[in-house]
């Protein structure tokens, strides 16, 4: 995800940082994970993240969702129907889904009849006929429909389903988006793969993630299908109706692109024609692609963000080049190698925002060290700067401090461990945690291991606390002046 307000291109280029006031921060080390059941036979209503206890569920790992939305813009309605493939992990009488508002239509658990009631905000409580055996595979259909909704976020601004300027809508947000429209397992920790059909009114179009499949009409509407075929977290799903222009080609080794742009942001093709070059110089970063297809998504809408969906970011209508950099870092780190709570997200963002640190190092001929020092002078004495911390910095706060002090973060770790190391910290960890969940604590000793240096000072300076590093810290290896 990049923010518009104040983004890192601007932030550390300027004359200028933003600075983001930061709140007291509970301790660092999470609590343990929530138990799969709350009770005998009943899935947990959450996934134990510290700082989104409720979201996601337990008893179960889905393995994939197959979804099938109508969607009328003039009207604004949109009906469902989602099947959600899964693993129990537990003896389940009982589970949950998570989903946001609609009128549930029926529930099929093994394509018998289930009972169900709505619990909390997002809770779709499901008794299935008979109960699921631990180890057992089983499919929960759920259908639906009504008006989807967006909620405010206090960090982003809205999250879920948007409507466009065009009339027609689409679906971003982080940490929530899914659930305002499909059923879902609603936590990072647990990846599957992705179908969509979207039916629509002939003169619109759908686009979404993974690979384009034919499209088919009757009656008077359009029948779309995506399927993502590398597993992606929940928040990484999307859809996106509206006029669009798309553009088809393939990259040097075969893999599909498909970019659309919305209505009024077609002069964004020749920032998108830069996507092969930018690929590739992440490719010699980070290792090869670790997705099956790419493109990008272009919207006519000034939202706060732009978001690394999976294999297709979606760009906001203030897109600039190092946003599209950021994003598809973000291919490697987030959606390939996916946090495991929210605390980890600095896993995410400090390295897809170093990320365009390296662009302009490699492109512009920028001097980082000299980048580094300039910023850091111009925050040297700004407590609320320095007091965002980038782990365990408290629910709410996520994303205070990880596009500029995270930034410096890694750049400090780059002189502190060497450019040897810390290259292959780069391409090493995805390719450790390709397709899984990691946490910040196991980065740590990660990067520990290949350094052969003990960072426990370091980290605690940067990572766990809201002061400033000290010098030893602040100025490792060539940044020393």
């Amino acid at each position: 995800m990049d923010y518009s307000h104040g983004r890192l291109a601007t932030i550390l280029v300027a004359a200028s940082i933003m600075v983001v006031g930061c709140t007291s921060s509970p301790p660092d080390s999470p609590p343990a994970p929530s138990p799969a059941v709350n009770q005998a036979g009943a899935g947990a209503d959450g996934a134990g993240d510290p700082y989104y206890p409720t979201d996601g569920n337990g008893g179960y790992d889905v393995t994939d969702y197959n979804v099938s939305v109508s969607y009328d813009p003039a009207a604004g309605t949109l009906d469902g129907d989602t099947t959600v493939t899964a693993n129990a992990t537990a003896d389940l009488n009982r589970f949950n889904l998570d989903l946001v508002g609609f009128d549930i239509g029926n529930v099929d658990v093994n394509d018998k009849p289930a009972q169900f009631t709505r619990e909390g905000d997002h809770e779709l409580v499901i008794t299935p006929s008979e109960p699921v055996a631990k180890g057992a595979s089983f499919k929960a259909r759920v259908r639906y429909k009504g008006t989807p909704a967006a909620k405010e976020d206090g960090q982003l601004g809205k999250n879920g389903w948007q409507k466009s300027r065009s009339g027609g809508a689409f679906v971003a947000g982080e940490p929530h988006s899914a659930t305002f429209w499909f059923p879902a397992n609603d936590h990072p920790r647990d990846k599957a793969t992705f179908r969509l059909t979207a039916r629509v009114p002939d003169g619109w179009s759908v686009i979404s993630n993974g690979r384009e499949e034919p499209s088919t009409s009757a009656e008077g509407w359009t029948t779309f299908r995506w399927v993502e075929e590398t597993r992606l977290a929940t928040y990484l799903t999307t859809i996106g109706i509206d006029k669009w222009t798309y553009e088809r080609s393939t990259l040097p080794d075969g893999i599909p692109v498909v970019t659309a742009y919305a209505p009024g942001v077609e002069n964004k093709k020749q920032l998108e024609a830069r996507l092969p070059e930018i690929l590739t110089f992440l490719s010699s970063k980070f290792g090869p692609y670790p997705q099956k297809v790419a493109g990008g998504i272009y919207l006519n809408e000034d939202i706060g963000f732009s978001l690394e969906t999976q294999g297709r970011p979606i760009y906001a209508k203030w897109t600039n080049l190092e946003t599209v950099v950021h994003e598809n870092a973000h291919q490697w780190f987030g959606d390939s190698v996916t946090v495991d709570t929210w605390a980890d997200i600095c896993l995410n963002e400090c390295f897809a925002s170093y990320a365009q640190w390296l662009w302009a190092e490699a492109k512009d001929r920028q001097n980082l060290d000299q980048r580094y020092r300039s910023a850091v002078d111009r925050v040297k004495g700004r407590d609320t700067f320095w007091g965002n911390k980038l782990y365990g910095m408290g629910k709410g706060n996520e994303f205070h401090g990880v596009y500029d002090k995270g930034v410096l973060a890694m750049h400090a770790l780059r002189r502190q461990i060497g450019e040897d190391a810390f290259n292959r910290v780069l391409k090493e960890w995805p390719a450790a945690y390709k397709d899984a969940n990691a946490s910040w604590r196991q980065f740590e000793d990660f990067v520990q291991r290949i350094a052969g240096q003990d960072l426990r000072g370091f980290y605690d300076a940067w990572f766990h606390s809201d002061k400033i590093p000290a010098d030893q810290y602040l100025y490792p290896g060539t940044l020393r002046g």
